[in-house]
């Protein structure tokens, strides 16, 4: 059950204008005539009691209380003060109040105003543009103009001393108004917000479409867009934000779009708690639940099969919606506009053709601009996985607080003197084993445990110290070590003699090397790249033709990987190993040199691992675990698939290539049973373009690929990642 954040509480059931497309007074469902005109103190402190108990079972950190109508202004002032204070009272120690009312604005007045300041109540306002759209529809019963006393209650909310309560303009849109005339008349009223509505329609009543178009309203809602994007978004639109929103992999921010479930209830003025008002559109009793505030619980409302309906998100739309790629962004439209005698609500949305085009016409419009650059840049993508560890250094250091202690306050010291000499910090903050030092310390904050705030200090000086050591700055760094064993990451591990077991070492960078003080012990390493006493050197791949990568098996952040990893290797078991992954090379060179350069100039650190395949894990990027014991051709294979899970893993860490918010399954070639977006697109990238080394599963990753099209859980960086995929696949077929 999703709890009801929100309450629409009708204060008053009468409005003084005679709006045509209203769907209180002018569509099938006239209950409005039996209810009493104005909410009784009764109901006001039932519903107070009923949304505080709602609110504190499901321990909700704040609730919204919309006062509505008909006119909720017709109520007066008093009666509106004896509901905020009835609420406020209600809901003080339980949950944070957030209060709105919507009106038509022909009654607001500072009297108003003052009150609604008192208590936080926020106000939007129904306009729907320049004096021709807005006296279209919203005129007084006897056809006069309501357009000038909306605007007098506009440019009150707007001065200074009111503009805090401001909450917006809504505009109910008909394709027979100006749509840059509407647009241009709201923008320059400078509200803080907009939001265009739908006309309610169902398939028994359907929209009116001059022209017979059937994308009228998407053209429409278009033509704004285009004007409103091309003077800079001044004024946020929430149909735009929702549609922008839901193609970068985020929620619908309305309720008419998306497939976020609804949390929403409305209480009449005699109390009764209906669904959403909007369903008054459909039938006569269709938003009725047979409940009241005074014997029934919220809980018991949000049970009931017609709310139910609206929460199942996307099991809740009809098959045919299901299956459309814009399906997470229309949501299958309000469920209001689904309705047809016959078969309910099981439909499309009356206005489905125009969602379609709405939300591929904003799609269109916006994609260059969505798509991030380290989508296709692996420049970019190191740039903002360097930016993300700084980050998370920084993060580290906030959670610290001045718990780290004097050798953590050093360490941080001699960074930032180090990170003033550009790049020189960088070499050891881009190794992929700082991440996990990095995730690791701040776990081990969270879960509180001994000496936690203690041991950072000694990774970050060693870091420090690499860091001096590796451009040879005149600089001593004091670095805490165990065990009497010193790393220096990127560089090597020196075993102290004479030196107590834990202790403190000074590390100064000298000519070509390093020395290294402990106790009352020195050692001095003329070439760190080469072993000596008591030195052993990250080693490095560099031969045959192979790139110079490291060949990290001291790091003891190397343990990332969900498999385990061999302690350090041997000599002879180190050569025969990194012998079969220059021959591994190789045969990548030879096979398929794209690839090969591609991973070469992407990897940095080959880390020996237990286990049949390759590994990635939580490091940064670069680090990739390659199994010890595979032979070479089968090596050239894991180091191609293992480069590339890697690079998506780490694409996946700067940004959204699709919305895991779904139900969806698809079918995966490589499974017998659907899978999960997620799960699919890293079989395809995995696969892709590695024909020459796989054919099955170069085959198995196109027909991945050709079901990623129909995906609508894909942002637009990822349909930008699927283009640049099957690009990829077509070079591969051709070179075959």
């Amino acid at each position: 059950m999703v709890p009801f954040r929100e309450i629409v509480l009708k204060v008053h059931s009468r409005c003084d204008l005679a709006c045509d497309h209203c769907y209180i007074y002018e569509h099938a469902d006239q209950s409005w005539r039996t209810r009493p005109k104005a909410l009784s103190d009764e109901a006001i402190s039932w519903t107070a009691l009923r949304l505080a108990e709602h609110a504190e079972k499901h321990a909700l950190p704040s609730v919204s209380v919309i006062l509505h109508g008909g006119e909720p202004l017709l109520a007066g002032p008093a009666r509106l003060r004896r509901v905020c204070e009835e609420l406020t009272r209600a809901l003080d120690g339980v949950a944070a109040l957030d209060l709105r009312i919507h009106t038509n604005g022909l009654q607001l007045s500072p009297r108003y105003l003052e009150l609604f300041d008192e208590f936080g109540v926020r106000v939007g306002i129904s306009l729907d543009g320049d004096k021709a759209a807005n006296d279209r529809h919203r005129r007084f019963a006897d056809g006069r103009s309501s357009h000038p006393q909306v605007l007098k209650a506009v440019a009150l909310l707007g001065t200074d001393r009111w503009r805090h309560l401001n909450l917006g303009l809504l505009c109910t849109v008909d394709v027979a108004n100006d749509p840059v005339a509407v647009h241009d008349a709201l923008m320059e009223l400078d509200p803080p917000r907009v939001d265009f509505l739908l006309p309610h329609a169902t398939w028994d009543e359907p929209p009116p479409r001059p022209d017979g178009s059937p994308t009228a309203y998407a053209d429409w809602l278009l033509t704004v867009f285009d004007r409103w994007d091309r003077q800079g978004r001044r004024v946020p639109v929430r149909l735009f934000a929702s549609v922008l929103s839901t193609l970068s992999g985020g929620p619908g921010l309305t309720e008419s779009l998306g497939l976020t479930p609804t949390d929403l209830v409305v209480v009449e003025t005699d109390g009764t708690l209906e669904q959403v008002d909007s369903l008054k559109t459909a039938y006569e009793g269709a938003a009725a639940t047979g409940f009241d505030v005074f014997t029934h619980t919220l809980d018991e409302v949000a049970a009931h099969p017609g709310v139910r309906a609206r929460q199942l998100g996307l099991a809740g739309v009809g098959g045919t919606c299901r299956d459309c790629p814009v399906v997470r962004s229309c949501g299958g439209g309000l469920y209001t506009h689904r309705y047809r005698s016959g078969t309910g609500f099981d439909n499309p949305s009356v206005y489905c053709t125009d969602l379609e085009a709405l939300v591929r016409g904003i799609e269109h419009r916006t994609a260059a601009r969505s798509v991030p650059a380290a989508v296709a840049d692996d420049g970019e993508l190191r740039t903002e996985q360097h930016e993300l560890t700084r980050l998370l250094l920084a993060g580290l250091h906030r959670e610290l607080d001045g718990r780290g202690g004097d050798a953590w306050a050093r360490a941080w010291e001699l960074a930032g003197d180090v990170d003033r000499h550009p790049g020189a910090l960088d070499g050891v903050l881009t190794h992929p084993y700082t991440r996990g030092w990095l995730l690791g310390a701040l776990d081990a904050l969270d879960e509180g445990g001994p000496d936690a705030a203690l041991r950072p200090a000694a990774r970050l000086a060693a870091s420090v110290a690499a860091a001096v050591v590796r451009r040879g700055l005149d600089l001593a760094v004091p670095v805490p070590y165990e065990g009497g064993t010193l790393l220096l990451p990127t560089l090597g591990e020196l075993r102290l003699t004479g030196a107590e077991p834990g202790g403190t070492a000074e590390v100064r960078p000298v000519e070509k090397g390093l020395l290294v003080r402990a106790g009352d012990g020195e050692t001095h390493i003329p070439r760190p790249d080469e072993p000596g006493a008591g030195w052993r050197p990250v080693r490095r791949l560099g031969r045959d033709g192979a790139p110079d990568l490291a060949i990290d098996d001291l790091d003891p952040y190397r343990d990332c990987f969900d498999v385990p990893v061999p302690p350090r290797l041997g000599h002879g078991e180190a050569a025969e190993w990194t012998d079969r992954l220059a021959r591994a090379w190789g045969l990548l060179r030879a096979r398929a040199p794209e690839q090969a350069a591609a991973a070469a100039a992407s990897l940095t650190t080959l880390t020996p691992v237990h286990g049949p395949g390759p590994a990635v894990g939580r490091h940064g990027l670069g680090a990739l675990g390659v199994p010890l014991r595979a032979g070479s051709g089968e090596l050239a294979l894991l180091l191609l698939r293992g480069w590339r899970r890697a690079r998506l893993r780490a694409l996946l860490e700067v940004t959204d290539l699709y919305a895991d918010d779904g139900l969806w399954t698809h079918p995966a070639p490589w499974r017998e049973t659907p899978v999960p977006v997620s799960e699919l697109l890293a079989g395809a990238y995995e696969r892709t373009g590695l024909g020459a080394f796989d054919p099955d599963g170069a085959e198995a990753a196109l027909r991945a690929l050709d079901t990623l099209g129909r995906a609508a859980e894909l942002t637009a960086g990822g349909k930008a990642l699927l283009a640049l995929l099957w690009e990829e696949a077509d070079r591969d077929r051709h070179a075959r």
